[in-house]
């Protein structure tokens, strides 16, 4: 292989596959080496032996220096001293405990009757997620294309979403249940008020990039503003666009946790949250693996789905374009499609119109 490293130097396929594989092999790494390697953090003991210790029981885990203080007192009132070996506290399980607990997480019953199992905590907080994401984008998106093709309804917007957005969304916590009650509702709410008002600026922003002059060829034959919108500026920054609301989406997951703890916990935050109380880390940890797995697989399929949708930034023909070669009609011209008064403006002037 050669050297990858360098400034704006491309990676190939081979050391992006082994730097893929890498950076989630380094993170593991340390943390092995913190759970396993006793001189390296275990700053606890856990005692085997309490001897003639009145103050420890046998699973105690104990600061290290308490550990030594204790038995200094034991060995010079002539009592037995205490045996145990090193710890990490139970907030950092090793990892195959948490691998372990990825899997029991799913088969053990819920240790309270009327609480949820762990998959149907995950189903939740999936369907929260997904439900404010695309109520936000219901309205972010037009909004935000309109602002970024339209300079009357950006500095119409702009400021009011510009002063808004700085407002950190957990805020309005107190108000969504007052409004909207304690169940899902002020949750979605608190998702959506997170991702709009970030959603809209970057929409915006993609939008103003869309190349001048495809939307001045476009001008030149006639288009209305209607039709260049959605026949030409739309199709050229749908890629760009649709890479916007891969990362908008992960910005929707960022706020789940804290959606959830509004008004009635519930969804994978309340396991968590039981989870700790009962110092259950191991299933604290495989929830948040869970939660990556799900928001990286959730990426990863819309990357795939991107790639096939749009698939003549790299040179391919896309399915959709196939399609349309095969279906499509012979009066397509750029990027919209000819009305019946331009198809006949194109016969009377030999094609021109």
């Amino acid at each position: 292989m050669t050297n990858p490293i360098g400034i704006q130097k491309t990676v190939g396929k081979k050391w992006t596959m082994v730097l893929a594989i890498l950076s989630f092999v380094i993170p593991l790494a340390t943390w092995s080496v913190i759970s396993y390697v006793p001189f390296v953090y275990h700053p606890l003991m856990r005692v085997v032996d309490a001897g003639d210790s009145m103050f420890c029981m046998p699973g105690d885990e104990i600061d290290r220096a308490n550990f030594a203080e204790e038995n200094k007192n034991l060995l010079e009132s002539g009592a037995k001293p205490m045996t145990g070996v090193r710890a990490n506290p139970a907030y950092l399980p090793a990892p195959h405990e948490v691998a372990k607990a990825l899997v029991t997480a799913f088969t053990t019953e819920p240790k309270r009757d009327g609480d949820v199992w762990f998959y149907q905590s995950i189903l939740h907080s999936v369907k929260i997620v997904f439900l404010a994401f695309l109520l936000s984008s219901l309205v972010g998106v037009p909004m935000g294309m309109l602002s970024g093709a339209i300079p009357f309804f950006e500095k119409l917007t702009g400021p009011f979403i510009e002063f808004f957005r700085y407002f950190p969304a957990p805020v309005f916590g107190a108000l969504a249940v007052a409004v909207l009650g304690i169940n899902d509702a002020p949750k979605i709410a608190i998702i959506i008020i997170g991702t709009f008002f970030q959603q809209v600026p970057m929409i915006n922003a993609t939008t103003r990039r869309a190349d001048g002059a495809l939307i001045e060829a476009a001008r030149t034959l006639g288009a209305s503003p209607k039709r260049i919108l959605f026949k030409v500026i739309l199709p050229e920054i749908a890629p760009k666009m649709y890479k916007d609301m891969r990362i908008l989406l992960g910005w929707a997951w960022t706020y789940l946790i804290v959606a959830e703890v509004v008004g009635t916990s519930s969804g994978i935050t309340w396991f968590i949250n039981q989870q700790a109380k009962y110092r259950n880390f191991d299933n604290v940890y495989a929830a948040i693996v869970i939660l990556g797995i799900i928001g990286l697989g959730c990426d990863l399929i819309l990357a795939w789905l991107g790639k096939k949708i749009f698939a003549w930034e790299d040179g391919r023909v896309g399915v959709a374009a196939k399609f349309k070669q095969v279906v499509g009609s012979k009066d397509d011209v750029f990027s919209f499609r000819l009305t019946a008064e331009e198809k006949t403006m194109r016969d009377r002037y030999n094609g021109r119109l």
